[in-house]
């Protein structure tokens, strides 16, 4: 399975969409780019393999594996990137302005719910990350 994830690149935030088979599935907030920092920035642009994982703090969870100089960054729910992400991605089902959201359980859930689908039938799941492209206002 391939998730793309769209981002708009923002001062105080990044926004996305996340979509699979023509069909957006979700929004999500993350922090702004800030060169890959650990902790403080979004993960780079690329092709990312996910997993379930669980911790007791975020319960079943997705990994987002081999990010580059970068460990543990996760996909889990959260409203305000700059308070509750260090880098992971947060899926939420209405934006409110940059990194921040709304909806985040329900839109987690249903993420959950079609990844962990995928991943019991053994297929491979892949996010794709990369921007949207400016709007053409011409």
């Amino acid at each position: 399975m391939e998730l793309q994830l769209e981002r708009e690149y923002l001062t105080e935030g990044t926004n996305g969409l996340l979509w699979a088979d023509d069909r957006i599935l979700c929004y999500t907030i993350e922090l702004p780019w800030r060169n890959n920092i650990r902790m403080r920035s979004c993960i780079p642009e690329g092709r990312y393999q996910l997993v379930r994982r669980y911790s007791e703090r975020h319960k079943t969870h997705l990994l987002v594996r081999d990010v580059p100089s970068r460990t543990l960054i996760l996909i889990h729910p959260a409203t305000y990137a700059e308070k509750e992400l260090r880098g992971c991605i947060a899926p939420v089902s209405k934006l409110n302005g940059p990194g921040r959201g709304q909806g985040s359980i329900k839109a987690f859930a249903q993420l959950m719910g079609l990844v962990s689908k995928v991943l019991k039938s053994g297929e491979t799941v892949w996010l794709t990350i990369g921007h949207k492209p400016p709007e053409d206002h011409s």
